[in-house]
């Protein structure tokens, strides 16, 4: 039991250990807290990188992303709001650089049109299905179709011939 415990604790002691430098070098990628000239631009600044794309990594903001354009983003924006930059602006800037991907909801145009009506189209095809499933389900009548030779078996059956 002893050895069982002494185990248990070296193995958990090396996953400390192993996941230690992994903590440290998230804290290093967020990187030095950054000064602002108000809570306007902070707040600016956090909503911004919170709803900006990184368009490397699949689905993660620039404020999850470790990936080194992600950090370029967030540089970016960072400057562009200390010079005082709008939100909107800022935005638009970063659309004409990267395209509309890198918005978490991009705008309604005709190129997004598919991507806003996919959900409707997809819940309104799996309605029409379930629809002509239960419509050839009461087609069917509650007795089987027998054939002739069927029917001439089963009454067979039933004078025990």
């Amino acid at each position: 039991m002893k050895r069982i415990l002494i185990s248990c604790s070296l193995w958990l002691s090396l996953g400390v250990t192993w996941l230690l430098p992994a903590g440290l070098a998230l804290a290093l990628a967020i990187g030095e807290p950054l000064e602002f000239d108000g809570d306007a631009q902070r707040r600016q600044y956090e909503t911004l990188t919170r709803e900006l794309r990184c368009t490397v990594c699949q689905s993660e903001t620039i404020h999850e992303s470790n990936a080194e354009l992600a950090a370029d983003m967030r540089r970016r924006v960072y400057q562009m709001t200390r010079e005082g930059m709008s939100a909107e602006a800022i935005v638009d800037f970063m659309v004409a650089r990267y395209g509309d991907y890198v918005r978490y909801r991009p705008p309604l145009q005709a190129n997004t049109a598919l991507l806003w009506a996919s959900p409707f189209l997809l819940f309104g095809g799996g309605l029409l299905a379930w629809w002509q499933v239960m419509r050839r389900r009461s087609r069917t009548d509650d007795e089987p179709q027998f054939t002739d030779q069927e029917r001439a078996a089963l009454e067979r059956l039933r004078r025990g011939d």
